[in-house]
């Protein structure tokens, strides 16, 4: 019998898959010579009582424990996937397989585990997995529009530049005033480059509450914080293979902008609550509407992060200096509300289109949207035309009446926050806050509203009169 074994275990140590046998009660006696290369563990690590809790994850352990049990106790073949911790320090995911071998009078003698490696597959489920919830969240939300048009010359250069930079793998800063189309420009990049196909995931930075945004960006372990009850994979995960865009990045909190750093250097991070170091294959895209250099010299952005950022910059044009393009953005739009609504519009008033493009359009292409969206459904006739009251008068054609410049411009700049503040009822933070009306980071609104001495609160009572 001894010989039969040595046999046994000889044929086994040349079988390249794992391979542990276990007494009747699931016990391990033997693990063959793979199991303990890929483990690092010796021949008498296999036999002490926390040899399972040395090699697989724990949090696979609790999940499989009492079926496990209940599996030894029937008798019959069974298998579980499970993370099992090589001698480098990382865990791959393999199927291990539980067979049960009896004697010739049917008792139950050894159990033989094999264990499969199916990393690439559960990382190939994951990843698909994540790109269908992405592409679900983008199915939901609403995009600014389908298609970037215009033809003027500054509308041009930016397309050149996609052009160019499209193909590579260099992470783009993308800079421009709120309502522009920043994000029209990422989803370019993304669908002219050779990641096209694989997930495009979009962060608002700035809409996160600040303990949440490293949550988000990368994920974190069970009992990371309160309320963390179970794993939750991040954005940089759930964006592996893909693009990445983070909108709104001059939001990000100092921590977490070192985590970023570290994942534009050496693409890898760890999740919050844990020590699992993972890599990530992801291109980033980022954008902002503030003066990142000026957050630099102020402080609240990190030099090498801005450099890491802005290897290849692209500058989107504000609305008001590619008057040519309104014409045909205009056309486009209305034909798009019009096909929503229902409705037929044969043409547009030539006083709307002189309106269009006499006004300075503070909230660019998502101002000029509103507008037409509203003007459409509200439109009985076959000509599209637009009430000029819906229009913010322009600061700079504003009568004077013998206070500064600077006073008028405090006016302006109260009567706008206090109108999002009534709009929103007093709040600032969020998508639908006050701070995202304004197109404005939260810290700057915040700012102003100290500094013009605005009482916020009084629009929550004003709400719930």
């Amino acid at each position: 019998m001894r010989e039969d074994e040595r046999a046994l275990r000889r044929i086994t140590d040349a079988i390249p898959e794992n391979i542990v046998i276990l007494d009747p009660d699931g016990v391990p006696l033997y693990a063959n010579r793979a199991t303990l290369d890929y483990t690092g563990l010796t021949a008498a690590d296999v036999v002490r009582s926390d040899f399972r809790a040395r090699i697989f994850h724990p949090e696979d352990l609790e999940r499989v424990r009492d079926q496990r049990q209940a599996a030894l106790a029937d008798g019959v073949p069974f298998e579980f996937e499970l993370r099992a911790l090589s001698k480098h320090g990382a865990y791959r995911w393999f199927l291990t397989r539980y067979k049960p071998f009896h004697d010739e009078h049917g008792r139950l003698v050894r159990w033989y585990a094999t264990g499969t490696d199916i990393d690439d597959r559960k990382r190939a489920e994951d990843r698909m997995r994540n790109e269908n919830v992405a592409l679900r969240e983008e199915i939901v939300r609403s995009s600014m529009f389908e298609e970037i048009v215009g033809s003027s010359d500054v509308l041009r250069t930016v397309l050149a530049q996609i052009t160019k930079v499209a193909p590579t793998d260099s992470t783009v800063l993308i800079q421009g005033e709120t309502g522009t189309g920043k994000e029209l420009i990422a989803r370019a990049i993304h669908n002219r480059s050779r990641r096209a196909s694989r997930a495009f995931i979009r962060v608002n930075c700035a809409a996160m509450p600040l303990s949440l945004i490293a949550s988000e960006l990368f994920g974190h372990e069970k009992g990371a914080f309160t309320g963390a009850l179970q794993r939750r994979t991040g954005r940089f995960e759930s964006a592996d293979g893909g693009t990445i865009f983070l909108d709104e990045i001059g939001e990000l909190p100092h921590e977490t902008q070192i985590a970023l750093l570290r994942v534009l250097q050496e693409r890898e991070f760890e999740r919050v609550g844990g020590n699992e170091v993972i890599s990530v294959d992801v291109r980033v895209l980022a954008a902002t509407n503030t003066d990142l250099t000026q957050a630099v010299r102020d402080g609240a952005f990190r030099e090498d992060l801005f450099y890491r950022l802005n290897v290849f910059p692209i500058h989107v044009p504000a609305l008001r200096h590619r008057v040519g393009d309104i014409p045909l953005l205009v056309e486009y739009l209305v034909e798009r509300y019009a096909r929503k609504a229902g409705k037929r519009i044969r043409r547009i008033s030539k006083e709307t289109l002189d309106l269009f493009e006499t006004y300075h359009w503070p909230g660019n292409i998502r101002e000029l949207q509103n507008v037409i969206e509203r003007a459409v459904i509200l439109s009985d006739a076959d000509v599209f035309r637009v009430v000029a009251s819906w229009l913010t008068p322009d600061p700079a054609k504003s009568a004077v009446r013998g206070d500064s410049l600077a006073g008028d411009l405090a006016q302006r700049e109260r009567a706008l926050i206090e109108g999002a503040l009534r709009e929103t009822h007093g709040v600032i933070g969020g998508a639908t806050g006050a701070a995202a009306k304004l197109g404005l980071p939260r810290q700057t609104l915040e700012s102003k509203i100290r500094k013009l001495g605005i009482d916020r609160y009084r629009f929550k009572t004003t709400s719930k009169e």
